[in-house]
């Protein structure tokens, strides 16, 4: 089987501490993307799972505003109905 070359850029410090991985586990950066590569084809997928958390920084921190501002009246005005929202939005 003929072999080709591929460039991964990455960052230099993730490259560090993964040719160190590789080491420990007695194996080469190749060997690791090798490996990698085979399960992605015979498995056809991603053999891991790739997600963001949920919800996310800018989600949780409106979250807590909003709590901060049902706990304290003076820093949020309620309302009972759309209505009584919007004649108040537009006054």
């Amino acid at each position: 089987m003929a072999s080709t070359n591929i460039n991964i850029r990455m960052d230099s410090d993730l490259k560090k501490q993964f040719e160190a991985f590789c080491s420990d586990m007695g194996m080469t950066m190749t060997t690791a993307f090798n490996i990698f590569a085979k399960k992605v084809v015979r498995e056809y997928r991603i053999p891991f799972e790739i997600g963001a958390e949920l919800p996310n920084a800018e989600t949780r921190e409106a979250i807590k505003e909003v709590q901060r501002m049902k706990a304290d009246p003076a820093l949020g005005k309620t309302y009972t109905d759309v209505d009584a929202m919007m004649e108040d939005l537009l006054a």
